[in-house]
């Protein structure tokens, strides 16, 4: 009895042993052009809260504040005031606060008539959700926020809520930096 016991256990941990070893290798040895890429941005269109198709490499050379949100997500709308504020302090620094809706656009544009914002708004829910996995939303979380240098280098990315304070201790050194 006590012989068939140490024999499953030795398996057991034999095989939680390789299973981890193989976990440590797949990450070890991905592929680095797995990791989030701003090039997926650049060449990503979504319709404005209009409706009309929008290229988002117009926002290239730009530090960029990329937020994805919900009309029925509250942390989301908690965090519009801050992210208003943002673009209204920064807005001649290079700076623009992007947000991309991951709802229907009829609503999106409801919401915005009775929440002004300050800065862009695009409203896909399909395309929104896929731009939002590209950049590195692999939770599927709302907020979602990513901010890109100048250079289009992915420099942070936040699950959930994000404060005015956290965008600015990444984007303050920037915005002092050239642009190359």
């Amino acid at each position: 009895m006590l012989k068939s016991i140490l024999k499953a256990f030795f398996f057991t941990a034999l095989t939680f042993c390789l299973a981890l070893s193989i976990a440590i290798a797949v990450r070890y040895f991905a592929d680095p052009s797995d990791k989030p890429d701003s090039a997926t941005l650049y060449a990503a269109n979504l319709p404005d809260t209009s409706g009309k198709l929008q290229s988002l490499g117009q926002y290239q050379h730009k530090i960029i504040i990329v937020n994805f949100w919900a009309t029925w997500c509250p942390p989301c709308r908690d965090e519009m005031p801050e992210l208003i504020a943002l673009q209204q302090s920064y807005q001649d620094k290079n700076v623009v606060v992007l947000g991309v809706a991951l709802d229907d656009p009829a609503l999106v544009a409801d919401y915005l008539k009775a929440t002004p914002v300050n800065y862009p708004i695009f409203a896909s829910e399909t395309a929104g959700s896929l731009l939002g996995e590209q950049l590195g939303n692999d939770k599927g979380v709302l907020p979602y926020t990513v901010i890109i240098d100048g250079d289009g280098k992915i420099i942070s990315t936040h699950f959930g809520r994000i404060t005015k304070a956290i965008i600015e201790a990444n984007i303050k050194p920037l915005v002092s930096a050239p642009v190359h």
